[in-house]
């Protein structure tokens, strides 16, 4: 199955972060690219790829032993960028990025230790995917807007094994389906 370990906003901030996506959809150009749903917002820790199915109880394991080392931080969705000259537009964090660097690379220990292939080791960027485009597009005017952006903060409490199931009706706008497969609380609370 395709997983990945993420971090998930509250329905608030989502809310929050809806009615920002709904604004720079007005802006020229919002129709080419792909907007991704809201379901599909989320701060991804380690992407895992396609994960043989005698892996997961292991990699679970090793997920939940990583939260637990964890504990609590402050986070809100603020700013953005883009990666790919416009190929993926972008929201950022701010408060505790450092707990959330930390808690991406345990989530990549994770996997290596339970025997997921991993690749190449990559400096992790927090951010949530708002939209992509096939080919290279200037979102800069989108960059500007959210810019001002800052959501409100929360507490991030966490970590969460997700499944995604990619498209395959070959429907133009079709969106990938996401789905916790497993959900463990930083420090152990819960």
């Amino acid at each position: 199955m395709r997983l990945f370990a993420a971090v998930l906003p509250p329905d608030d901030v989502a809310d929050e972060l809806a009615a920002e996506a709904a604004r720079l959809r007005t802006l020229p150009g919002a129709d080419g690219l792909r907007w991704t749903g809201r379901p599909g917002w989320h701060f991804t820790l380690a992407f895992y790829g396609e994960v043989d199915d005698d892996l997961v109880p292991e990699l679970s394991a090793r997920l939940e032993r990583a939260a637990h080392r964890g504990t609590p931080f402050a986070l809100a969705v603020r700013g953005g960028g883009q990666f790919g000259h416009g190929r993926a537009l972008w929201a950022g964090a701010a408060g505790d990025v450092p707990a959330l660097r930390l808690l991406a690379d345990r989530a990549e220990a994770a996997a290596r230790k339970a025997g997921v292939e991993m690749g190449e080791h990559r400096r992790y960027k927090a951010h949530l995917t708002l939209a992509r485009s096939r080919e290279a597009v200037d979102v800069r005017a989108y960059v500007e807007a959210l810019d001002a952006f800052e959501g409100r903060t929360w507490t991030v409490e966490e970590l969460v094994l997700v499944r995604s199931s990619l498209p395959r009706s070959g429907v133009p706008g079709e969106q990938p389906r996401y789905e916790p497969v497993g959900r463990w609380a930083l420090g152990g609370a819960g």
